[in-house]
């Protein structure tokens, strides 16, 4: 079971970062064969303290003001960016840590296919898995296409067909078989984290349908078997990557840091030596031999999205304002999956109810759930404004600031454990932004001071940091409410954790990512575009072909791709 949250964090040359059931944080050394079976995490920078209970009070505090508080919603992005931007970040954080060999590669396998499992690279493997010889469960008979679910009819609202019938390809493909309704309703997909929540559930579904349009193009070119589909795992993959270069870092990251990168290569994370000492060949064969994920980019910097995330959504026809069901609330868009919810609303979402044998309710996603993409992003940037909803209710995300809404201080256990373990929900347990900086705390990240001065960046000065540009204000403690002494918000404006810092850089930056965290995100991707077995970054001469022209595919361009020509399926629910 892939994880939303890791147990555990194996730093190369360092060992296994974990905390106890106490939440004391350990160190532990794993012998040589277990080093190879852990998903690898190196460290960018220096190392930074370990969390003291001063600084965990400090800690507690500010997580209580960055989550929620009564904010819902603060201003977007200017320009707005499209919510669907949100959680395709959450499908390419899922892409560069899927664990393949926790999931498919079991106990009996060679220390070369144990490295190889872990793939720090944007190739889609949680879309095709180890490919159709080793994954066939994730293919059609034909080996090529990647398998779809059907929807299930509900009666709600009354005579609307679509939402009243059965709808083939509009959810992921779903098990059916176990002894439980959590079993029955897991995803047969190779990342059961794109299926904890619907936007992302539905936006693999896309990539789906994507990689099958394609494969049909390259079939009518006389392509079969095998050959077929490498060819179609090969555009696809190089397609979104270009997505993920001109696309989606331009709305987040700030160019100049972007053309820096990908025009002059890096200047930190797995820089190919210069020379040819031993030392630097001996770097060289690790850097390929065993691929890493930087602690700063998984555990602070590209967890920038949970900023984006909105309160509720204006997701179709029958959940918007003024619609049958209203408004989606963020809590139904993780209640309508396999993998946190259990297409039941009105229910309890602890692990007892997920696993309860005589639950009833459905086993497949409600036709009434099914996405519309017109809400999610914006076709008229495809000169598409025809394909826009009558009632123009879309969504744009949440300016990335010091600020999450209110339901990310209570996610569902479902979004952290799947469906197998217990999570601790002892005090903050299960509030977002208290895990994240608590996480920080058990690898010993480097705070934002010290990242800055490691990258050669300008640090923020302690006033920024404590003031921001409307984000979160530190609360101060007084007679009749807890909050930090003025002593603890100087400490704070100084060793200031790596993930806040960044939610500050770009809060004072008017929400795009710049200085630290835009250093590390756009050297991270460009590392994780290098490493791909088909990579536009080592293929500079390689343009797209499915969109507009051979400079342009945008995510739109991808969406109207994938539907070949069908619009409705963009909006079937009208």
């Amino acid at each position: 079971m892939n994880r939303h949250e890791r147990d555990d964090y194996y730093v190369v040359g360092e060992g296994v970062y974990r905390t106890d059931q106490n939440g004391a944080q350990l160190l532990a050394r794993p012998s040589t064969l277990d080093q190879y079976r852990k998903f690898r995490f190196s460290r960018l920078g220096p190392m930074g303290d370990p969390m003291d209970d001063a600084a965990r009070q400090i800690v507690e505090q500010v997580a209580d003001v960055m989550a929620g508080k009564g904010v819902t919603d603060p201003d977007s992005h200017d320009p707005v960016i499209p919510a669907g931007f949100t959680y395709l970040g959450q499908f390419v954080d899922h892409d560069l840590t899927l664990d393949k060999t926790a999931v498919h590669l079991g106990q009996d396998v060679s220390v070369a296919e144990l490295i190889q499992g872990r793939s720090v690279s944007l190739d889609l493997d949680s879309l095709y898995g180890l490919g159709p010889a080793r994954d066939p469960q994730f293919y059609d008979p034909d080996g090529v296409h990647l398998r779809t679910g059907s929807t299930v009819g509900v009666a709600f609202p009354p005579d609307t067909p679509v939402a009243n019938a059965d709808q083939a390809g509009f959810d992921l493909p779903r098990s059916g078989q176990g002894a439980t309704p959590a079993e029955r309703r897991a995803p047969v997909i190779p990342d059961s984290r794109n299926d904890e929540n619907l936007v992302v559930a539905q936006t693999h579904l896309m990539f789906i349908r994507f990689h099958n349009t394609v494969a049909g193009k390259f079939a009518e070119q006389g392509l079969t078997g095998t050959a077929l589909f490498e060819k179609a795992r090969a555009e696809v993959t190089k397609h979104y990557q270009w997505i993920l270069r001109t696309d989606f870092l331009p709305r987040i990251v700030d160019q100049a840091v972007l053309d820096d990168v990908f025009t002059n290569g890096r200047k930190f994370f797995e820089v190919p030596p210069t020379s040819a000492d031993g030392a630097g060949e001996q770097q060289t064969r690790e850097t390929i031999d065993a691929p890493t994920m930087p602690v700063e980019f998984s555990v602070a910097s590209y967890r920038l999205g949970h900023s984006m995330v909105r309160d509720a959504y204006e997701w179709n026809a029958v959940f918007r304002t003024g619609g049958p069901g209203g408004v989606a609330p963020l809590g139904l868009l993780f209640r309508f999956t396999g993998t946190s919810g259990n297409f039941t609303p009105g229910s309890a979402t602890d692990l007892s109810d997920l696993n309860d044998v005589n639950a009833a309710g459905p086993e497949r996603l409600p036709s009434n759930w099914i996405a519309d993409f017109r809400r999610l992003y914006d076709f008229s940037e495809a000169q598409r404004p025809d394909l826009k909803p009558a009632d123009g209710l879309v969504n744009v995300t949440k300016r990335i600031d010091t600020l999450l809404v209110d339901p990310l201080r209570q996610l569902p256990e479902g979004a952290f454990d799947g469906r197998t373990a217990a999570v601790s929900t002892v005090g903050r347990g299960l509030n977002l932004a208290f895990r994240n900086l608590t996480r920080a705390g058990m690898v010993r990240l480097a705070t934002g001071q010290q990242m800055a001065a490691f990258l050669g960046v300008e640090v923020l000065k302690p006033d920024v940091i404590l003031a921001g540009n409307g984000g979160a204000v530190l609360p101060t403690a007084s007679d009749t409410q807890p909050g930090l002494t003025d002593e603890q918000k100087a400490w704070f404006g100084e060793h200031t954790p790596l993930w806040f810092y960044i939610l500050r850089e770009a809060e004072v930056a008017q929400g795009k990512v710049t200085g630290v965290g835009a250093r590390i995100v756009a050297e991270v991707f460009h590392a994780a575009m290098e490493a791909s077995a088909n990579s536009i970054v080592r293929d500079q001469a390689w343009r797209p072909s499915f969109g507009p022209d051979a400079a342009t595919f945008r995510m739109v361009d991808m969406l109207l791709f994938a539907v070949a020509g069908n619009e409705q399926v963009l909006f079937p629910l009208g």
